[in-house]
């Protein structure tokens, strides 16, 4: 249950005493909280997932680090967002974390990529091992231990600050989720604390108990997530009286929500809200403390599917309770940075929010610091593209890349910029350079398969969806993958049988009725083009018009497909429809050598 505001006084405990075990930086990658550890003495990054019961990895990154693997225990899955996917067991014999070398440590290994940036997650089975204080907008997690401090205020950050506490389960290692109380628009729901999703989100089921549905007016679509599952889940945006947690009520929020596929909580609270606020969790006394740190609560970026949604109103965090005192044993706040890992961190989490210019000073701060540091000029330039300065961005990814040239990270943020500006020749470049230094089984292929597919380089896209398809069935983009090497086959012309195979796999994946599944009907449609089976490639146009009924590909396709079965004018209909959208659709047809 909630608890209200306490004073110290009455909160303190004889000889009640708290002890930091470690400080473990942190760098915000948009809204992943990666830390760096060694594999075996490689160095990789783990996001840090609260949602997330066991640490595991990724099965491309565990093939990548040459990991052996064994069976799971027969009937063991593992689940999320997305649905499940099947697991096994990797045994790592050093994992080095905050220097220090820890034997024999094991894996799941399982699922998709959670992040591009790293091989996996670290779970609840290495952050339960003390009490936990989440401290994401410093760019740090802070591990303690506590001496006989029940009922005693544990945020000792929060002596001349309003601070919320509230009751949460116990924990197991077989149920070590963070899970307590909330309501919304007055009904009670359950929430999980989980630091590895981008975004907070509410289940259709507790959205519908608080009087909201998909169908409720001014409910707009918020596209598509992914979770460690294969399936895509729609989100929508819907506008709530009311979230309350501990002491802080947020009135009028808009709140993402879908069909999260979670049984144990109602609401996942990700890094929107830890960043928003600063969180200390006490296990062994079940108690959760937390203190808001300002500006918005909630992450609503829409993916590129969403429609606009009107303006939200601002989140309003409720303070009005009195303020404590001063916790036992004194621990000073952080305060300003001391070094330039320090503003980096922080830097990246200010970032993570928005607030760029203060970002931009945090990093430029590290820059100076640090300027034979190629990692800060790197989060440096992602700041400026963020902000659209794309001249300043492209100087830094200039300095990181001469630091540091084999980084595949720089060489595809440049060449993402080189693109942008025009600059097709040193895109290529660039991309060519990543092709070069990635690793075979790298996440970083998929991008790079679609950014030679922009450049029209069709032969090198079709090579690198064949190298991340190949370490990646598991992963929520492989129906995407899948239907990229369709499309780019169907464009060069090759293999078409293996292209038809392709789609129509990717459809499976697919969101039926979505703008996706559209896209991959007229890709489809265009393989049968090629392959002269006009019946079925019209069929496919005709669903793919029926979900994007001003699509120029399906019309002008179609309309040959037609032409080719004698439907002349129905046919010639098409293509003077798919011309008056897309003037040139035509040329690109003719560029593929088709016409009617």
């Amino acid at each position: 249950m909630a608890m209200g505001l306490w004073s110290f006084a009455a909160r303190a405990a004889a000889g009640c005493k708290i002890s930091k075990l470690v400080d473990i930086p942190l760098t915000m990658s948009g809204m992943k909280p990666l830390i760096t550890a060694k594999i075996n003495d490689q160095d990789v990054q783990f996001v840090i997932d609260s949602g997330a019961f066991y640490s595991s990895l990724s099965p491309a990154s565990a093939a990548q680090l040459k990991l052996r693997l064994s069976p799971a225990p027969f009937g063991f899955y593992m689940s999320g967002v997305g649905g499940r996917a099947d697991a096994s067991l990797a045994t790592v014999k050093v994992l080095t974390f905050a220097g220090v070398p820890i034997p024999n440590v094991q894996f799941l290994v399982g699922g998709g990529e959670v992040s591009r940036d790293s091989v996996g997650l670290l779970g609840q089975n290495f952050l339960r091992i003390a009490d936990v204080e989440y401290d994401l907008a410093n760019g740090v997690i802070r591990l303690w231990r506590d001496e006989k401090c029940e009922h005693t205020l544990l945020a000792y950050w929060a002596a001349a600050l309003p601070y919320s506490l509230i009751e949460i389960d116990r924990t197991t290692p077989l149920a070590p989720h963070t899970i307590g109380p909330a309501s919304l628009n007055g009904a009670k729901i359950r929430v999980m604390f989980d630091t590895g999703a981008d975004a907070s989100v509410l289940s259709l089921k507790a959205a519908e108990r608080a009087g909201i549905k998909p169908d409720t007016p001014g409910v707009v679509d918020a596209g598509y997530s992914t979770g460690i599952g294969r399936r895509p889940v729609k989100t929508y945006l819907g506008r709530f009286s009311s979230f309350k947690i501990g002491d802080e009520e947020i009135r009028n929020a808009q709140l993402r929500f879908g069909d999260i596929g979670m049984d144990i909580a109602d609401m996942l609270l990700g890094a929107d809200f830890f960043l928003s606020h600063r969180i200390y969790v006490s296990n062994d006394h079940r108690e959760l403390f937390f203190t808001y740190n300002g500006g918005p609560v909630f992450n609503l970026t829409r993916t590129p599917a969403a429609k606009p949604a009107p303006e939200p109103a601002a989140d309003a965090a409720g303070t009005d309770a009195p303020a404590a005192d001063k916790p036992v044993e004194q621990h000073k706040d952080p305060g300003e940075p001391v070094n330039a890992a320090g503003y980096s961190q922080r830097g990246n989490a200010l970032a993570a929010r928005h607030d760029f210019e203060h970002a931009l000073s945090d990093l430029t701060r590290a820059c100076e610091l640090a300027p034979d540091n190629a990692e800060y000029f790197y989060q440096r330039g992602l700041v400026y593209r963020e902000n659209r300065q794309p001249e300043t961005a492209m100087t830094d990814f200039d300095r990181a890349i001469e630091l540091k040239s084999d980084d595949v990270r720089f060489l595809a943020a440049r060449a993402a910029l080189r693109l942008d500006g025009g600059d097709k020749a040193g895109a290529i470049a660039d991309f060519d350079a990543v092709d070069r230094f990635a690793p075979k089984e790298a996440d970083i292929r998929l991008s790079l398969a679609n950014d030679y597919w922009r450049t029209d380089l069709l032969e090198r896209a079709i090579a690198q969806y064949d190298l991340w398809i190949e370490f990646h069935h598991e992963d929520a983009r492989l129906g995407p993958a899948l239907d990229g090497r369709c499309r780019a086959k169907a464009l060069q012309d090759e293999d078409l049988a293996k292209a038809l195979s392709d789609c129509s796999a990717a459809l499976k994946f697919a969101p039926k009725g979505s703008p996706i599944y559209a896209h991959v009907l007229e890709h489809r449609g265009f393989v049968r083009l090629r392959l002269g089976d006009y019946e079925k490639s019209i069929a496919d146009y005709d669903d793919s018009l029926k979900l994007a009924p001003e699509d120029p590909w399906s019309l002008y396709g179609r309309g040959i497909a037609k032409i080719r079965r004698q439907k002349t004018a129905e046919g010639q209909a098409d293509l003077a429809a798919a011309t008056k959208l897309s003037p040139k659709v035509g040329d690109e047809f003719a560029r593929r050598g088709i016409n009617p």
